[in-house]
């Protein structure tokens, strides 16, 4: 039975303070005051820039006695550069914080302008590699309040935030734990209007947060529990939100396991997104849906290390076949559902940068918690299979 979406409402407090409800945008003045923001810059993306959501916020914010600046100047892939933008738009206004408003890239893009405003080292020097995220100055860091408008990335309650380093077309993690927000407002009543294909695209990443969250080796019996649950709502309700892009309830859901997927994920991610990120970086493909073509294969791969986890995994969710086979079946079933290109060829990618793509992979962060080790060579399998579509 569908819920009351006027029900699917708190507010809670992990990991980030977090308030979740149809309609709590409208307590954006609310959330400003209640961290000490008085003059914020709004970040958001261009298109969302133009969009009534966007221009009520601000007026809302104005009209309360704020004053709120906007800045837009991003890419779907965000890269230093907006984030060199952003931080001098922060500076020009005399801005005390910034409230991150949209999608990923709106997201990480406004995390990392309140992180590197008080900063005197480059961006680069906080990338998320040993303890260099000691080198921040702590106090100059500005506070920050997210609001998303898509449920995949869940960029709203995580420590880093995702930039693309220009000279080597590489995604770069800029960790510090104050690049969290101090406050979020998840209002699913921003995603109505998001267009099928996008709806299906977040859904199937805040879907491989919690799955490569969940079959990470490392221990963290919270963070498999809440991947456990996390997988589940998006089993439930992500082709409802697909079919019926009106479904409140639906949008309540994934906007929940969005948060719980990038919650769940400080256990470890894997060669979803060790592959995911420089074929976005090179290919400039949508990150969601990029996690989603390489998904079957990676389970594939892992099989060995994450049978009798993902047999777990298939009984808890209710799938009829409680095995590994059962779960991919499932998995190749609902790619199928969703539109996912099956492989790397049908997402646009072609086959002559594998060498270069397996070597970013080895290097990226999310290589190290994949349940089996992983190299240049088995990255060039990976990439292999998922362009041919062999899943043996």
């Amino acid at each position: 039975m569908t819920p009351d979406p006027k029900t699917l409402r708190g507010n809670w407090n992990y990991p980030a303070r977090i308030w979740f409800g149809p309609g709590r945008v409208g307590e954006l003045p609310e959330a400003c005051r209640t961290i000490g923001m008085r003059k914020p810059l709004l970040v958001t993306d261009p298109g969302l820039a133009k969009l009534a959501m966007i221009q009520d916020a601000v007026t809302g914010l104005a009209s309360a006695g704020f004053g709120v600046g906007l800045f837009s100047d991003l890419r779907p892939n965000p890269v230093g550069r907006n984030v060199t933008d952003g931080v001098d738009a922060f500076k020009r206004g005399a801005h005390d914080g910034v409230i991150a408003f949209g999608g990923g890239s709106a997201l990480d893009i406004g995390k990392a302008i309140a992180f590197q405003s008080g900063q005197t080292r480059p961006l680069w020097d906080f990338e998320d590699v040993g303890d260099n995220w000691t080198r921040a100055n702590a106090d100059a860091i500005a506070p920050s309040i997210a609001v998303p408008t898509t449920s995949g990335t869940g960029s709203e309650v995580g420590r880093v935030s995702v930039i693309t380093r220009e000279e080597t077309h590489t995604k770069t993690l800029i960790f510090h734990p104050k690049v969290q927000p101090a406050l979020v407002i998840c209002d699913p009543a921003l995603t109505l209007g998001l267009p099928r294909t996008l709806t299906a695209a977040t859904g199937m990443d805040a879907f491989a947060h919690n799955l490569e969250a969940y079959c990470s080796p490392f221990f963290h019996p919270m963070a498999d529990g809440i991947a456990l649950e996390g997988i589940r709502l998006v089993k439930e309700w992500l082709p409802v939100a697909v079919e019926n892009g009106a479904n409140l309830a639906a949008r309540a859901y994934m906007m929940a396991a969005s948060t719980m997927g990038a919650t769940a994920f400080q256990k470890g991610l894997g060669a979803i997104h060790s592959l995911s990120h420089p074929v976005g970086a090179l290919y400039d493909t949508h990150h969601g849906m990029t996690n989603a073509v390489f998904m079957p294969y990676v389970l594939v791969f892992n099989r060995t290390a994450i049978a009798d986890r993902i047999a777990r995994l298939a009984g808890y969710i209710g799938l009829k076949s409680a095995s590994f086979d059962g779960f991919l079946d499932w998995v190749l079933a609902l790619r199928a559902e969703l539109g996912v290109p099956h492989t790397l060829r049908d997402l646009g990618v072609d086959d002559r940068r594998f060498e270069e793509l397996a070597r970013m992979a080895t290097a990226d962060p999310s290589a190290g918690s994949n349940p089996v080790p992983l190299d240049d060579r088995t990255h060039r399998q990976l990439l292999e299979a998922s362009f041919a579509g062999r899943l043996s």
